[in-house]
Protein backbone atom coordinates (compact mmCIF):
# COMPACT_ATOMS: atom_id res chain seq x y z
CA UNK A 1 0.00 0.00 0.00
CA UNK A 2 2.73 2.45 -1.00
CA UNK A 3 0.16 4.87 -2.44
CA UNK A 4 -1.54 5.60 0.90
CA UNK A 5 -1.04 8.25 3.56
CA UNK A 6 -1.63 7.04 7.11
CA UNK A 7 -3.25 9.41 9.61
CA UNK A 8 -3.47 8.57 13.30
CA UNK A 9 -6.40 10.75 14.27
CA UNK A 10 -7.32 12.64 17.43
CA UNK A 11 -8.95 10.68 20.23
CA UNK A 12 -11.47 13.48 20.55
CA UNK A 13 -13.88 12.17 23.15
CA UNK A 14 -11.58 9.76 25.01
CA UNK A 15 -10.55 10.78 28.52
CA UNK A 16 -9.63 8.12 31.07
CA UNK A 17 -9.35 9.88 34.45
CA UNK A 18 -6.03 8.95 36.00
CA UNK A 19 -4.39 7.36 32.98
CA UNK A 20 -4.74 10.49 30.83
CA UNK A 21 -3.86 12.97 33.59
CA UNK A 22 -0.17 12.92 32.63
CA UNK A 23 -0.20 11.38 29.15
CA UNK A 24 -2.36 11.38 26.00
CA UNK A 25 -4.33 8.28 25.02
CA UNK A 26 -1.80 7.06 22.40
CA UNK A 27 0.96 6.61 24.99
CA UNK A 28 -1.08 4.74 27.62
CA UNK A 29 0.85 1.63 28.69
CA UNK A 30 -0.76 -1.64 27.68
CA UNK A 31 -0.06 -5.31 28.41
CA UNK A 32 3.26 -4.68 30.10
CA UNK A 33 5.34 -3.60 27.13
CA UNK A 34 3.20 -1.75 24.58
CA UNK A 35 1.60 1.67 24.17
CA UNK A 36 -1.86 1.95 22.60
CA UNK A 37 -0.46 3.71 19.53
CA UNK A 38 1.68 0.66 18.72
CA UNK A 39 -1.33 -1.22 17.33
CA UNK A 40 -2.50 1.35 14.78
CA UNK A 41 1.06 2.15 13.73
CA UNK A 42 1.88 -1.55 13.31
CA UNK A 43 -1.27 -2.10 11.26
CA UNK A 44 -0.25 0.75 8.99
CA UNK A 45 3.41 -0.17 8.55
CA UNK A 46 2.67 -3.90 8.22
CA UNK A 47 0.26 -2.89 5.44
CA UNK A 48 3.07 -1.08 3.64
CA UNK A 49 2.17 2.48 4.64
CA UNK A 50 5.40 4.44 5.06
CA UNK A 51 4.15 8.04 5.20
CA UNK A 52 2.30 8.58 8.49
CA UNK A 53 1.00 11.64 10.32
CA UNK A 54 0.17 11.42 14.03
CA UNK A 55 -2.18 14.10 15.37
CA UNK A 56 -2.00 14.92 19.08
CA UNK A 57 -4.22 17.25 21.05
CA UNK A 58 -2.00 17.75 24.11
CA UNK A 59 0.86 16.37 26.22
CA UNK A 60 2.93 15.20 23.22
CA UNK A 61 6.22 14.47 25.05
CA UNK A 62 5.59 10.80 25.85
CA UNK A 63 4.41 10.03 22.32
CA UNK A 64 7.40 11.81 20.77
CA UNK A 65 9.78 9.85 23.00
CA UNK A 66 8.07 6.54 22.28
CA UNK A 67 7.65 6.66 18.49
CA UNK A 68 10.90 8.51 17.82
CA UNK A 69 11.77 8.45 14.12
CA UNK A 70 9.51 5.47 13.54
CA UNK A 71 12.42 3.15 12.81
CA UNK A 72 11.17 0.46 15.22
CA UNK A 73 7.89 0.39 13.24
CA UNK A 74 9.93 -0.28 10.07
CA UNK A 75 9.36 3.18 8.64
CA UNK A 76 12.23 3.73 6.23
CA UNK A 77 13.64 7.21 6.79
CA UNK A 78 14.63 7.53 3.12
CA UNK A 79 11.41 6.45 1.43
CA UNK A 80 8.98 7.14 4.29
CA UNK A 81 8.10 9.90 6.70
CA UNK A 82 6.67 10.10 10.22
CA UNK A 83 5.29 13.43 11.41
CA UNK A 84 3.80 14.28 14.80
CA UNK A 85 1.41 17.19 14.38
CA UNK A 86 -0.79 19.21 16.72
CA UNK A 87 -3.72 21.53 16.32
CA UNK A 88 -2.20 24.99 16.35
CA UNK A 89 -5.38 27.02 16.59
CA UNK A 90 -5.39 29.46 19.50
CA UNK A 91 -8.82 29.00 21.03
CA UNK A 92 -9.90 29.54 24.61
CA UNK A 93 -12.52 26.79 24.54
CA UNK A 94 -11.37 23.18 24.41
CA UNK A 95 -14.35 22.35 22.19
CA UNK A 96 -12.59 24.06 19.26
CA UNK A 97 -9.65 21.65 19.44
CA UNK A 98 -10.84 18.70 17.36
CA UNK A 99 -9.63 16.65 14.42
CA UNK A 100 -10.84 18.96 11.65
CA UNK A 101 -9.26 22.04 13.22
CA UNK A 102 -5.97 20.11 13.45
CA UNK A 103 -6.22 19.01 9.80
CA UNK A 104 -6.89 22.59 8.74
CA UNK A 105 -3.88 23.84 10.72
CA UNK A 106 -1.67 21.26 8.98
CA UNK A 107 -3.35 21.18 5.57
CA UNK A 108 -0.12 21.94 3.74
CA UNK A 109 1.39 18.62 4.89
CA UNK A 110 -1.71 16.76 3.73
CA UNK A 111 -1.88 18.47 0.36
CA UNK A 112 1.85 18.01 -0.23
CA UNK A 113 1.69 14.26 0.38
CA UNK A 114 2.02 12.46 -2.96
CA UNK A 115 -0.20 9.51 -1.96
CA UNK A 116 -3.55 9.06 -3.71
CA UNK A 117 -5.43 7.54 -0.74
CA UNK A 118 -5.58 8.09 3.01
CA UNK A 119 -6.23 5.72 5.90
CA UNK A 120 -7.46 7.47 9.03
CA UNK A 121 -7.56 5.52 12.30
CA UNK A 122 -7.43 6.34 16.05
CA UNK A 123 -5.12 4.79 18.62
CA UNK A 124 -7.78 3.74 21.16
CA UNK A 125 -9.12 0.92 18.95
CA UNK A 126 -7.14 -2.31 19.37
CA UNK A 127 -7.12 -4.85 16.51
CA UNK A 128 -4.85 -6.26 13.82
CA UNK A 129 -5.77 -5.67 10.21
CA UNK A 130 -4.26 -5.45 6.74
CA UNK A 131 -5.54 -2.19 5.27
CA UNK A 132 -4.79 -3.50 1.77
CA UNK A 133 -7.88 -5.72 2.01
CA UNK A 134 -10.18 -2.78 2.64
CA UNK A 135 -8.44 -0.59 0.04
CA UNK A 136 -9.01 -3.24 -2.62
CA UNK A 137 -12.71 -3.47 -1.68
CA UNK A 138 -12.90 0.33 -1.60
CA UNK A 139 -11.72 0.49 -5.20
CA UNK A 140 -13.92 -2.39 -6.38
CA UNK A 141 -17.00 -0.82 -4.79
CA UNK A 142 -16.13 2.60 -6.21
CA UNK A 143 -16.83 3.93 -2.72
CA UNK A 144 -16.32 7.51 -1.64
CA UNK A 145 -15.52 6.36 1.90
CA UNK A 146 -15.01 2.92 3.42
CA UNK A 147 -15.56 2.48 7.17
CA UNK A 148 -14.11 -0.45 9.09
CA UNK A 149 -16.49 -2.14 11.52
CA UNK A 150 -16.87 -5.14 13.82
CA UNK A 151 -20.16 -6.92 14.51
CA UNK A 152 -20.31 -7.62 18.26
CA UNK A 153 -22.74 -9.22 20.69
CA UNK A 154 -21.66 -7.27 23.77
CA UNK A 155 -22.48 -3.69 22.80
CA UNK A 156 -24.64 -3.43 25.93
CA UNK A 157 -21.62 -3.86 28.21
CA UNK A 158 -18.70 -2.65 26.07
CA UNK A 159 -17.89 -0.04 23.42
CA UNK A 160 -19.58 2.77 25.34
CA UNK A 161 -20.06 5.95 23.28
CA UNK A 162 -18.44 4.35 20.24
CA UNK A 163 -20.18 4.88 16.89
CA UNK A 164 -22.49 2.19 15.58
CA UNK A 165 -23.35 1.71 11.92
CA UNK A 166 -26.64 0.89 10.29
CA UNK A 167 -25.72 -1.09 7.20
CA UNK A 168 -27.96 -1.73 4.22
CA UNK A 169 -27.27 -4.16 1.38
CA UNK A 170 -24.68 -4.43 -0.01
CA UNK A 171 -22.83 -3.12 3.06
CA UNK A 172 -23.75 0.49 2.46
CA UNK A 173 -23.73 2.70 5.56
CA UNK A 174 -27.05 4.49 5.95
CA UNK A 175 -26.75 5.81 9.52
CA UNK A 176 -24.10 6.56 12.16
CA UNK A 177 -25.14 6.75 15.81
CA UNK A 178 -23.60 6.55 19.26
CA UNK A 179 -23.76 3.29 21.17
CA UNK A 180 -26.05 3.85 24.16
CA UNK A 181 -25.66 0.31 25.50
CA UNK A 182 -29.30 -0.61 24.89
CA UNK A 183 -28.68 -3.56 22.56
CA UNK A 184 -26.21 -6.46 22.51
CA UNK A 185 -25.80 -6.87 18.76
CA UNK A 186 -24.39 -3.88 16.94
CA UNK A 187 -22.09 -3.02 14.05
CA UNK A 188 -19.36 -1.11 15.91
CA UNK A 189 -17.47 1.46 13.87
CA UNK A 190 -13.72 1.33 14.39
CA UNK A 191 -13.57 5.05 13.49
CA UNK A 192 -11.17 3.96 10.77
CA UNK A 193 -11.77 5.29 7.27
CA UNK A 194 -10.35 4.80 3.80
CA UNK A 195 -10.88 7.40 1.10
CA UNK A 196 -9.03 9.22 -1.61
CA UNK A 197 -6.95 12.18 -0.51
CA UNK A 198 -9.14 14.36 -2.70
CA UNK A 199 -12.31 13.27 -0.89
CA UNK A 200 -10.61 13.66 2.49
CA UNK A 201 -9.53 17.23 1.78
CA UNK A 202 -13.01 18.04 0.45
CA UNK A 203 -14.65 16.71 3.62
CA UNK A 204 -12.24 18.61 5.88
CA UNK A 205 -12.94 21.91 4.11
CA UNK A 206 -16.67 21.19 4.05
CA UNK A 207 -16.71 20.45 7.79
CA UNK A 208 -14.73 23.62 8.51
CA UNK A 209 -17.12 25.72 6.44
CA UNK A 210 -20.22 24.10 7.95
CA UNK A 211 -19.33 24.65 11.60
CA UNK A 212 -16.30 25.56 13.69
CA UNK A 213 -17.19 22.60 15.90
CA UNK A 214 -17.69 19.96 13.20
CA UNK A 215 -15.51 16.86 13.31
CA UNK A 216 -14.84 14.44 10.49
CA UNK A 217 -17.48 12.13 11.95
CA UNK A 218 -20.04 14.96 11.91
CA UNK A 219 -19.52 15.77 8.25
CA UNK A 220 -19.54 12.09 7.28
CA UNK A 221 -22.86 11.68 9.04
CA UNK A 222 -24.25 14.69 7.17
CA UNK A 223 -22.98 13.43 3.82
CA UNK A 224 -24.28 9.85 4.08
CA UNK A 225 -27.28 10.46 1.76
CA UNK A 226 -25.01 12.12 -0.83
CA UNK A 227 -22.00 9.79 -0.79
CA UNK A 228 -21.31 6.12 -1.34
CA UNK A 229 -20.10 5.14 2.14
CA UNK A 230 -19.34 1.44 2.40
CA UNK A 231 -18.61 -0.75 5.44
CA UNK A 232 -15.85 -3.34 5.60
CA UNK A 233 -15.80 -6.01 8.36
CA UNK A 234 -12.79 -6.69 10.57
CA UNK A 235 -12.40 -10.23 11.84
CA UNK A 236 -10.65 -11.33 15.01
CA UNK A 237 -10.21 -9.56 18.30
CA UNK A 238 -11.35 -5.93 18.56
CA UNK A 239 -11.39 -3.77 21.68
CA UNK A 240 -11.94 -0.12 22.49
CA UNK A 241 -9.82 1.47 25.22
CA UNK A 242 -11.89 4.55 26.01
CA UNK A 243 -12.78 4.11 29.70
CA UNK A 244 -11.04 2.74 32.78
CA UNK A 245 -13.41 -0.26 32.98
CA UNK A 246 -12.63 -1.10 29.33
CA UNK A 247 -8.88 -0.72 29.91
CA UNK A 248 -9.10 -3.08 32.85
CA UNK A 249 -11.44 -5.57 31.16
CA UNK A 250 -9.37 -5.83 27.99
CA UNK A 251 -6.15 -6.24 29.98
CA UNK A 252 -7.71 -9.11 31.92
CA UNK A 253 -9.08 -10.73 28.75
CA UNK A 254 -5.69 -10.78 27.09
CA UNK A 255 -4.08 -12.69 29.94
CA UNK A 256 -5.91 -15.64 28.39
CA UNK A 257 -3.45 -17.21 25.96
CA UNK A 258 -6.08 -18.39 23.47
CA UNK A 259 -7.67 -14.96 23.28
CA UNK A 260 -4.31 -13.22 23.07
CA UNK A 261 -3.42 -15.32 20.01
CA UNK A 262 -6.22 -13.57 18.10
CA UNK A 263 -4.40 -10.26 18.52
CA UNK A 264 -0.74 -11.20 18.70
CA UNK A 265 0.53 -13.09 15.67
CA UNK A 266 4.22 -13.50 14.78
CA UNK A 267 3.25 -13.10 11.12
CA UNK A 268 1.73 -9.69 11.93
CA UNK A 269 3.99 -8.30 14.67
CA UNK A 270 2.99 -5.47 16.95
CA UNK A 271 6.04 -3.23 16.92
CA UNK A 272 7.09 -1.15 19.89
CA UNK A 273 10.12 0.61 21.31
CA UNK A 274 12.30 -2.08 22.83
CA UNK A 275 13.69 -1.92 26.32
CA UNK A 276 16.90 -3.91 26.62
CA UNK A 277 17.03 -5.05 30.24
CA UNK A 278 17.56 -8.19 32.26
CA UNK A 279 14.92 -10.93 32.50
CA UNK A 280 12.53 -11.02 35.43
CA UNK A 281 13.82 -12.71 38.58
CA UNK A 282 11.50 -15.05 40.48
CA UNK A 283 12.28 -15.93 44.09
CA UNK A 284 11.87 -19.54 45.20
CA UNK A 285 8.69 -18.62 47.10
CA UNK A 286 7.14 -16.76 44.13
CA UNK A 287 3.86 -18.14 42.77
CA UNK A 288 2.85 -16.77 39.35
CA UNK A 289 0.01 -18.06 37.15
CA UNK A 290 -2.25 -16.84 34.34
CA UNK A 291 -0.40 -13.55 34.08
CA UNK A 292 1.60 -11.39 31.67
CA UNK A 293 4.94 -10.40 33.17
CA UNK A 294 7.29 -7.89 31.56
CA UNK A 295 11.07 -7.98 31.87
CA UNK A 296 13.35 -6.78 34.69
CA UNK A 297 10.90 -7.42 37.52
CA UNK A 298 11.69 -8.89 40.94
CA UNK A 299 8.88 -11.13 42.17
CA UNK A 300 8.84 -12.83 45.55
CA UNK A 301 5.08 -12.90 46.11
CA UNK A 302 1.96 -14.34 44.48
CA UNK A 303 0.68 -13.03 41.13
CA UNK A 304 -2.52 -14.43 39.61
CA UNK A 305 -4.42 -13.33 36.50
CA UNK A 306 -2.64 -9.98 36.31
CA UNK A 307 -0.52 -7.79 34.04
CA UNK A 308 2.83 -6.69 35.46
CA UNK A 309 4.85 -3.99 33.69
CA UNK A 310 8.62 -3.53 33.53
CA UNK A 311 10.83 -2.98 36.58
CA UNK A 312 8.16 -3.90 39.12
CA UNK A 313 9.22 -5.12 42.56
CA UNK A 314 6.79 -7.43 44.41
CA UNK A 315 7.82 -8.27 47.95
CA UNK A 316 7.68 -11.57 49.81
CA UNK A 317 4.19 -12.55 50.90
CA UNK A 318 2.50 -9.95 48.69
CA UNK A 319 -0.60 -11.10 46.77
CA UNK A 320 -1.65 -9.52 43.47
CA UNK A 321 -4.78 -10.83 41.77
CA UNK A 322 -6.86 -9.55 38.84
CA UNK A 323 -4.81 -6.35 38.67
CA UNK A 324 -2.79 -4.23 36.26
CA UNK A 325 0.54 -2.95 37.58
CA UNK A 326 2.36 -0.47 35.33
CA UNK A 327 6.12 -0.01 35.17
CA UNK A 328 8.46 0.89 38.05
CA UNK A 329 5.98 0.09 40.82
CA UNK A 330 6.99 -1.21 44.24
CA UNK A 331 4.64 -3.51 46.17
CA UNK A 332 5.86 -4.12 49.70
CA UNK A 333 5.88 -7.41 51.59
CA UNK A 334 2.50 -8.87 52.58
CA UNK A 335 0.48 -6.26 50.64
CA UNK A 336 -2.74 -7.51 49.04
CA UNK A 337 -3.98 -6.01 45.75
CA UNK A 338 -7.13 -7.24 44.01
CA UNK A 339 -8.94 -5.50 41.14
CA UNK A 340 -6.48 -2.62 41.18
CA UNK A 341 -4.78 -0.53 38.47
CA UNK A 342 -1.50 0.93 39.73
CA UNK A 343 0.11 3.65 37.61
CA UNK A 344 3.85 4.10 37.06
CA UNK A 345 6.31 4.81 39.87
CA UNK A 346 3.71 4.28 42.60
CA UNK A 347 4.72 2.61 45.88
CA UNK A 348 2.38 0.41 47.90
CA UNK A 349 4.33 0.34 51.16
CA UNK A 350 2.05 1.39 54.04
CA UNK A 351 -1.45 0.15 53.16
CA UNK A 352 -1.69 -3.63 53.62
CA UNK A 353 -4.80 -4.21 51.54
CA UNK A 354 -6.36 -2.63 48.44
CA UNK A 355 -9.36 -4.67 47.31
CA UNK A 356 -11.77 -3.48 44.64
CA UNK A 357 -14.33 -5.36 42.56
CA UNK A 358 -14.68 -5.95 38.79
CA UNK A 359 -17.28 -3.16 38.78
CA UNK A 360 -15.35 -0.79 41.04
CA UNK A 361 -11.68 -0.77 40.08
CA UNK A 362 -9.28 0.95 42.46
CA UNK A 363 -6.86 3.26 40.67
CA UNK A 364 -3.56 4.28 42.27
CA UNK A 365 -2.22 7.37 40.55
CA UNK A 366 1.24 7.89 39.10
CA UNK A 367 4.06 8.41 41.66
CA UNK A 368 1.62 8.03 44.57
CA UNK A 369 2.67 6.49 47.89
CA UNK A 370 0.07 4.29 49.54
Amino acid sequence: MINTLGIVSYDDFVEIPGLTDTRPVPSISFMGRYRLIDFVLSNMTNSGISNIQIYLKNKPRSVIEHVGTGRHYNINSKSGKLRILTGEVNAQAEVYHHDVSAYMANMQYIEDAHQEYVVIAPSYMIYKFDFNEALLAHKENKADVTVLYKTVDNADTSFARIDTLTIDKPRRVVAIDKNQGKFKNRHISLSSYIMSKEVFIHLVYLAHETSSLYTLRDILKDQLPLMNVMAYPVKGYVASINTMPEYYKVSMELTDYEMAKELFNPQWPIHTRTNDSAPTQYATEADVSGSVIANHCQIAGTVKHSVIGRDVVIGKGAVIEDSVILANVEVAENAVLKHVVVDKFARIVHKNELVGTPDRIIYVKRKDVI
